[in-house]
């Protein structure tokens, strides 16, 4: 039975302390329930990082926001807010930062001397197009910079509002530079509006898979994060959910549960699945040698123990059953223009 208490529509259920500040305090009674989202801009000298993670398949990301509203306890990305004076908890999903100037940055970037083109990962840390993107539409201009430069881009959102650029995304498509990948890490729709309260529904996310495919928009689904006792009795019916839809490749990852998020994903277990919630952390810990967090490159993905080795093993099934023979294009990068672009905005 889920905790009558909780905030409903967020996964923080309040702040947690910052790491790097020295001193705290957080009143007792917080009124979060009536926190509103807040949007500040900020001012990036680069928008495309350099990716340096052993484990991760991507040369480049890009991020036009920092924060995200929509509230996943168990974000990866909530302990980067604290390095901007915030809290990985609630602030992370009412404080969002956004950086306007994002596609000058960009066109910046394309034209520096001697840049080799690579796709670029969009976004690597927070949603792209997260509820924001509807009124600031920075993803949008950047992905018509990418078109306009013939430069690859990889889509990874958990939102179906990335279909309001498809009169961008088809042209992109039909010049091989264009990738969208959808996380769906569980088709269960009451376990979705907890897990993830403020994205697209679990048939809003199949239906975009069927549209960009429909549309020849490669796509590709991150079942992400697995968490046993939770999703971790799902993988195959989600496989089979994509496959119908028309992905064409999928991957997953396994929950961890590193620094500041830690508390966060804690308590919204307990107040969300009391029933359960020690059970769940248990399962967790097995999977990361007793710990809810896990560091090291390559074993963060992978875990260890019994339940990760099932998870793997029906991961596996599905993709021998599902995804036989299918298998994911490459990016183009032969028609980048570079500063020939600005010439052919003329025509």
């Amino acid at each position: 039975m889920q905790n009558e208490n909780i905030i409903k529509g967020q996964g923080a259920q309040r702040n947690v302390v910052n790491r790097f500040d020295r001193f705290t305090f957080e009143p007792e009674d917080e009124g979060f329930e009536s926190v509103k989202t807040t949007f500040t801009e900020i001012f990036p000298k680069t928008i495309v990082n350099k990716v340096k993670s052993e484990d991760l398949p991507m040369e480049y990301s890009m991020n036009p926001y920092q924060g995200c509203e929509h509230g996943c306890s168990y974000c990866f990305a909530r302990p980067t807010h604290e390095y901007w004076g915030y809290s990985a908890g609630i602030d992370f999903e009412r404080k969002i930062m956004i950086k306007k100037n994002a596609p000058e940055l960009l066109e910046k970037f394309f034209k520096k001397r001697g840049y080799q083109p690579f796709p670029i990962l969009l976004s690597g840390n927070t949603d792209c197009y997260q509820p924001a993107e509807r009124q600031f539409e920075i993803t949008r201009q950047l992905l018509q910079v990418c078109l306009d430069y013939r430069h690859p881009v990889n889509v990874l959102t958990k939102n179906a509002l990335v279909l309001r650029d498809l009169d961008i995304l088809k042209p992109m498509a039909e010049q091989n530079l264009i990738s969208v990948s959808l996380s769906i890490p569980t088709i269960n729709e009451d376990l979705r509006r907890k897990m993830e309260p403020r994205t697209s529904s679990s048939k809003n996310k199949l239906k975009a898979i069927e549209i960009l495919s429909e549309n020849g928009v490669s796509t590709h689904v991150m079942v992400a994060p697995i968490v046993p006792g939770l999703n971790s009795d799902e993988p195959l019916a989600i496989l089979k959910a994509i496959s119908d839809a028309g992905a064409q490749s999928f991957g997953y990852t396994l929950v961890r549960l590193n620094d500041t998020v830690e508390p966060v994903f804690v308590r919204w277990i307990e107040n969300t699945f009391p029933d359960r919630a020690q059970k769940v952390l248990s399962l967790i810990k097995s999977m990361h040698g007793g710990k809810l967090g896990e560091k090291r490159y390559f074993d963060r993905q992978k875990g260890e123990g019994n339940i990760a080795e099932m998870i793997h093993n029906t991961f596996k099934i599905g993709r021998k059953k599902f995804f036989d023979g299918k298998e994911f294009p490459k990016l183009s990068t032969d028609g980048f223009t570079g500063t020939k672009a600005q010439q052919l905005r003329l025509f």
